[in-house]
């Protein structure tokens, strides 16, 4: 981007275009204030502006907005151009868009946090357990000692009762650090969830619904029993304690082929088939700040004594140690799910014929989709996902953005692909504002809650088509394909 002296833009290049969404008749005679923010104070583009005057080039980060609203960080180098007298009538901002770079990097952050956590844990738990079994044996010998009368007795047992809670725990930090000794066996996660069921139902409350849906002609996956337990009743309760009173959990099971697009943003993905096992709930939710902590062993947002901060752990630790991968989704006041991928058993029943050949992905045949999502990350890749397919993409911020454009795209749209929770209205709301203008318009929802729970969240009341997040590219083609030949 070059400017003249006063910061007035006089040239920008292709790529200012394509990462801004500016045009170049857009952009030129504008001020590079088009882009800012609100990320960074008055004080931040005083100094930025104090450096340039003086002659010197600045260096640095900023985070920027597109023209749809979503923010993009880039580093940047601007340099003051003079000419034969020395007088400074240019500017030149060279900007490399860093957004993905550092989204990896924090992703690479948190993975090596959680891998130093899990060898501290686990060391911890080894030598910790070797002092609780002295304290148990001991415990027990002498209670065989005493008589049924002994006032020592009393004391003994609850010394015994409290380091096997402590041998629970560190149980719990061995799962965590994927050090606990697993028998491995071909398990249905259909059949296990159902025999767990009424265990699950009188721990969870009977002010609390729990439904089950499980998925059809589901793989098997190669896990120790117990560990399933383990995950049921760990994510259960964890719902359960995000419910104040009444409230409702779901669990499904599913069949899943991830791709290596659907990888590039979860962290411990690996492209394959894998089953997957849903924990849903209408709870309290969670922000940013919480999920970015919550397999941290003992971190938990619970009340003293009302939580270990392990039960997360051991869900963490029982996915990695079985080579699947966990997802969370989750917004304040807007529940929580957990999305936990195992990889399918591979017991040698699968032809060549299924393991070689891959549908082709339906195309598109000339439509304009609007695509609403606040999620900057999730609205760039979805974009580029049907950009590929070859459909015109219209893609906004906001709600507001959404009915803007509508009201002023001359052409043709033929389907809204919109997230259901958002700031400023639902998705459902939005479909039928939409409508009113544009009867015609088709809708696909997308949401990171399953189904069943993004079904309560106001879309209910009509035939819908819903595509769940996370999605591969052959998800979102049939879904967006099926959403538009309805």
């Amino acid at each position: 981007m070059i400017t003249d002296a006063t910061g007035s833009i006089q040239y920008v290049n292709p790529a200012f275009e394509r990462v801004t969404g500016y045009g170049r008749d857009e952009a030129i005679g504008q001020n590079p204030r088009i882009l800012k923010s609100g990320a960074h104070d008055s004080g931040f583009y005083l100094e930025m502006w104090r450096t340039l005057t003086s002659g010197r080039t600045w260096t640095g980060r900023i985070q920027n907005k597109r023209k749809d609203g979503s923010r993009y960080s880039d580093e940047s180098i601007i340099s003051p151009v003079r000419d034969s007298s020395g007088t400074i009538v240019n500017y030149i901002a060279i900007q490399n868009d860093i957004t993905g770079q550092l989204v990896l990097e924090e992703q690479f952050r948190q993975s090596q946090k959680m891998e130093a956590v899990g060898r501290l844990a686990g060391g911890v738990a080894h030598d910790f357990n070797n002092m609780l079994t002295v304290i148990l044996v001991r415990a027990e010998l002498t209670l065989r000692r005493l008589g049924p009368e002994d006032p020592l007795r009393l004391p003994l047992k609850e010394i015994q009762e409290a380091a096997e809670r402590s041998a629970a725990l560190t149980k719990q930090l061995l799962t965590y650090a994927r050090k606990q000794t697993v028998t491995l066996r071909a398990v249905s996660l259909n059949n296990a969830v159902e025999s767990l069921l009424q265990m699950l139902r009188r721990l969870i409350g009977e002010n609390i619904e729990l439904k089950w849906i499980g998925g059809k002609n589901l793989w098997q996956v190669q896990i120790d029993p117990t560990q399933v337990d383990q995950l049921l009743t760990n994510l259960c309760v964890n719902s359960r304690d995000a419910i104040a009173d009444v409230g409702r959990i779901v669990i499904e099971t599913h069949n899943v082929e991830v791709d290596e697009e659907y990888c590039r943003h979860i962290p411990g993905c690996v492209p394959g088939k894998y089953v997957s096992l849903a924990i849903s709930d209408n709870g309290s939710g969670m922000d940013k700040a919480t999920l970015s902590h919550l397999f941290e062993p003992f971190f938990t947002t619970k009340e003293v004594g009302k939580g270990t901060g392990l039960g997360l752990a051991t869900v963490y630790g029982i996915v990695k140690q079985n080579n699947g991968f966990v997802n969370v989704y989750s917004e304040p006041a807007e529940g929580t799910v957990f999305r936990v991928y195992l990889p399918r058993h591979q017991d040698g029943t699968e032809t060549a014929e299924e393991a070689t050949i891959e549908p082709s992905l339906p195309l598109a045949e000339g439509e304009t989709i609007l695509l609403v999502e606040d999620e900057p990350m999730i609205l760039e890749v979805t974009a580029d996902i049907l950009l590929g397919l070859g459909y015109t993409v219209l893609k906004v911020g906001s709600p507001s953005q959404a009915l803007k454009i509508a009201a002023d795209h001359a052409e043709p749209i033929h389907l809204v692909l919109t997230d259901v929770v958002m700031p400023e209205m639902n998705g459902r709301d939005l479909a039928r504002h939409l409508r009113a203008s544009r009867p015609l318009l088709k809708n696909l929802f997308m949401s990171g809650y399953t189904a069943n729970v993004a079904m309560r969240r106001g879309i209910a009341e009509e035939e819908v088509h819903f595509v769940q997040k996370p999605f591969t590219t052959a998800e979102l083609a049939t879904k967006v394909r099926g959403a538009l030949d309805s």
